[in-house]
């Protein structure tokens, strides 16, 4: 491969990027108009604009990536996450064009994209799965006789659902009619598919993931497993790997199901499969996500491997130069996700101009972000500004370390999440490694963080306006972008 594109945006694509240009391959970057500023622009060797700010109408179009291909004569795409990077058809349309696709083929995104479809497929290998239905249900009166006979609670969920959207959770037989119903009509305007299932409800799991690598000559690895429990809304907040509760014969066990997930798709690339793991230590599969994992980095981490690089040496068409028995943990990570969100209003999404932003930094801290001070966090995407992480020879260590990272960590002009960073840091049951799924519902209160007065609040927003204003910052800095020799390319 001489050149490729990366089809995303902020930090992925920036992350990405300093990947392929350290294995000596040209990039490309793509924009809407809303980031015709940001740093992953300026970083490519070439970047193009798709189009207006909206994603449907910029990193969505997947005919003007594929035009902005042929233009500048691209070998391979890379997906990043998000946007088109579970995108089946677009996964084929990028084959047909004859452009590697840095990812699994359109098959292996079609079976794992559905949930009722990964299911049968992963059925033949005795794979662990919670009691429910194998197939799209929409008779209510039915239904509930199943979710009786399972025995309630029970969940229903979408079967082309994600992020937890398309997901009820029903106590009782009286609730199950509206709760259907409801999961039914927020699959079809979310997904625009109402298909949905019955499976039994785990009351308090925790959620363990496995990462996957295979190669097109039927070698598949684990690369062990993430632990993934602190969430709000079913997304993730915090990870860290490896899992503070896991045995060796389990982390075994499980890599063992998650090589067989990948092989019932005949999958090829870098993949997760995640888990429930119950309060008995039983693990049941709940989905393969066909694509890098946001917390991709804890994994690197541990095993010293760059899952990058190890996608464009698998889609390159070479082996994966080593075995299972050579793979090793080495320490302990953990992955805070930074959000421009209001914790104290019930994580709502907070935009605006970073007027301070200041990186942490020291040893064991990694910091994955796209943003400079002045730059604004733009209304039309994902509010994550930064992914922090901190790798110790243990646990105890990582978990100091990312205290230390988070209080570094400086950022005025929005409200973000790393106060509740500090605060899960400093959570006993956290670093008891004794919680679940519900730890942010059962644990977390907004009245326990440290919060700053109305005073202070007012200070640092004076102090900020007459910083920049005296001293412009954030025109000095853009000029000193466009104007140095290290940020040259072509735009178009």
């Amino acid at each position: 491969m001489q050149k490729i594109l990366i089809a995303n945006r902020g930090e992925i694509a920036l992350r990405i990027m300093r990947s392929v240009k350290e294995m000596g391959i040209k990039t490309v970057a793509v924009y809407s108009e809303a980031d015709v500023n940001a740093l992953h622009v300026h970083y490519a060797d070439e970047a193009v604009c798709l189009g207006p700010s909206a994603s449907s109408e910029s990193y969505l179009r997947s005919d003007k990536i594929i035009d902005v291909c042929k233009k500048l004569n691209v070998d391979a795409i890379h997906p990043g996450y998000g946007f088109l990077s579970e995108n089946a058809s677009f996964a084929d349309l990028v084959q047909k064009e004859g452009i590697t696709f840095i990812g699994p083929s359109s098959e292996s995104i079609t079976i794992m994209g559905s949930k009722l479809r990964a299911k049968k497929a992963v059925k033949k290998y005795n794979i662990p799965m919670l009691p429910g239905t194998d197939e799209p249900i929409s008779d209510v009166n039915k239904a509930k006789e199943i979710a009786t006979k399972i025995g309630f609670p029970i969940l229903i969920k979408a079967s082309a659902g994600g992020g937890g959207k398309g997901m009820r959770i029903v106590k009782n037989n009286e609730e199950f009619e509206e709760q259907m119903n409801l999961a039914i009509s927020e699959a079809k305007s979310a997904f625009g598919d109402g298909a949905v299932f019955i499976e039994k409800y785990i009351s308090s799991p925790r959620h363990i993931e496995i990462q996957i690598l295979a190669d097109k000559y039927r070698n598949t690895v684990h690369l062990f497993e993430r632990e993934c429990s602190v969430q709000r809304r079913h997304q993730k907040v915090v990870e860290e790997a490896p899992s503070s509760i896991l045995t060796e014969e389990l982390r075994n066990k499980m890599g063992i199901a998650a090589i067989d997930v990948a092989k019932s798709c005949n999958y090829v690339g870098a993949g997760t499969v995640e888990f429930l793991l119950d309060e008995n230590m039983n693990f049941y599969f709940l989905e393969m996500n066909t694509r890098l994992q946001v917390e991709h980095p804890v994994t690197e981490m541990i095993t010293g491997l760059d899952l990058v690089k190890e996608q464009i040496k698998i889609a390159s068409g070479k082996k994966i130069s080593y075995s299972q028995e050579d793979l090793t943990i080495n320490g302990h990570a953990i992955e805070t996700r930074i959000y421009a969100e209001d914790p104290y209003n019930d994580f709502l999404p907070d935009i605006g101009t970073l007027l301070i932003y200041k990186r942490p930094s020291g040893v064991g801290v990694r910091l994955d972000d796209a943003y400079e001070e002045g730059m604004d966090i733009p209304i039309y995407y994902d509010p994550m500004i930064a992914k922090l992480i901190t790798h110790g020879k243990d646990r105890e260590e990582a978990i100091q370390r990312m205290k230390r990272a988070l209080e570094e960590y400086v950022i005025g002009g929005i409200k973000t999440t790393i106060q509740f960073g500090i605060f899960v840091m400093n959570s006993k049951v956290f670093c008891s490694g004794n919680f679940n799924t519900h730890f942010i519902k059962d644990h977390f209160k907004k009245e326990l963080l440290d919060n700053f007065s109305s005073d202070e609040v007012e200070m640092i927003a004076i102090f900020s306006a007459y910083y920049f204003s005296e001293n412009k910052k954030i025109t000095q800095k853009k000029n000193t972008v466009k104007n140095s020799s290290n940020w040259k390319k072509n735009r178009f």
